[in-house]
C-alpha cells in the first residue's frame, strides 16, 4: 500500500531510521505503525548478529555524578562518524541517567534496566544498530560511591573520569582538578599499597635486569630496584603524584591544603583510543 510522507516522518521521529528504512517497513506493515516498528527491530537484532565479529573500537563516554554516586558509561560503535552522531550521544546520556537513578551494581544489570518508553537499554541500543547498520554495545559501565563524588569529561567524548572522597561538601573546583589529574596522568591506584602484587613483582625485575645490565653487583640490585619501585609509585599513584597544575604539591599535599585528614577512596578512569 501507499504510504504518505507524514506517515514516515512520523515512523521516523519514533525510531530514528532512515526514511527509507521506514518506507519499506511502513509499506511491508500495511501501514501498521505497530508492525513496521517490529520490523525495523527485527532488521537491527539481523545487523546485530551479523556485525557480532566487528570491531567497535569508537564511541562515546560520559561521566556524571548524583549525590555520593557517580558513573561512567561508554557506548562503543565502529565509526567516529556515528560516535558524534546526536542521536547516538543523546542514547549514551539516556543510559548515564539510568545507571545514575537505578545505580545498577553490574553492567548486565544496567542493560536490562528500562528507558523511558519501557524497554531496556540492551533493546535500545539494538534498534540503533537497524538505524546505522554499526556494531554497538555497552562497552563500559563503572560507578563509585563516596561522601562526595565528582566527574569529568574531556572534550571529544573519548574520556571520562570519576572520583570518590572520603568527606561530605569538598569543594567542587578542587574535586574536579582531582578528576582531571586521573585523567591526565592515568594512576593505577590512588596509593602505594594498592598496587596489585603482579605489577610491583614485574617493576622489580625490570630494575634489577637495568641494573645488571649497567653492571651493577648483584648484591645492590634489591636496594636499586627497590628505590626504581619508589619512583615508580611517585609516577603512578595518585596521591603522590606531582599535582599537573603546581609541580611543587603532591595530589596528597594539595587535599591536605584544604582538610588535613581530606583523601581519595578511589577513581574510575575510562577511555576509548586516547592514552
Amino acid at each position: 500500500m501507499a504510504v504518505t510522507m507524514a506517515e514516515i516522518s512520523q515512523l521516523r521521529k519514533m525510531s530514528g531510521a532512515g526514511m527509507m528504512d521506514c518506507k519499506k517497513a511502513l509499506e511491508e506493515a500495511n501501514g501498521d505503525f505497530d508492525k513496521a516498528m517490529e520490523i525495523i527491530r527485527k532488521k537491527g537484532q539481523a545487523i546485530a548478529a551479523k556485525r557480532s565479529d566487528r570491531d567497535a573500537a569508537e564511541g562515546c563516554v560520559l561521566a556524571a555524578e548524583n549525590g555520593n554516586f557517580a558513573a561512567i558509561v561508554a557506548l562503543k560503535c565502529e565509526t567516529d562518524f556515528v560516535a558524534k552522531n546526536e542521536q547516538f550521544v543523546a542514547l549514551t546520556k539516556d543510559i548515564l541517567n539510568v545507571a545514575l537513578d537505578k545505580k545498577p551494581a553490574s553492567l548486565e544489570e544496567l542493560l536490562a534496566a528500562p528507558l523511558a518508553d519501557g524497554r531496556a537499554i540492551q533493546d535500545q541500543i539494538t534498534d540503533r544498530i537497524g538505524v546505522t547498520g554499526e556494531k554497538m554495545e555497552l562497552g563500559f559501565y563503572e560507578f563509585l560511591n563516596g561522601e562526595t563524588t565528582v566527574s569529568y569529561i574531556h572534550p571529544g567524548n573519548k574520556l571520562a573520569t570519576i572520583v570518590a572522597f572520603n568527606q561530605a561538601g569538598v569543594d567542587y573546583q578542587v574535586a574536579r582538578d582531582v578528576a582531571m589529574q586521573v585523567a591526565a596522568m592515568n594512576p593505577v591506584a590512588v596509593r602505594p599499597e594498592e598496587v596489585p602484587q603482579k605489577t610491583i613483582d614485574t617493576e622489580m625485575e625490570i630494575a634489577r635486569d637495568k641494573a645488571r645490565q649497567a653492571g651493577k653487583p648483584e648484591n645492590l640490585l634489591d636496594r636499586i630496584a627497590e628505590g626504581a619501585l619508589q619512583k615508580y609509585y611517585k609516577e603512578n599513584t595518585l596521591l603522590q603524584q606531582e599535582f599537573v597544575k603546581d609541580n611543587k604539591l603532591t595530589i596528597a599535599q594539595y587535599l591536605q591544603q584544604q582538610n588535613k585528614d581530606l583523601t581519595v577512596t578511589a577513581f574510575k578512569r575510562v577511555t576509548l583510543n586516547v592514552d
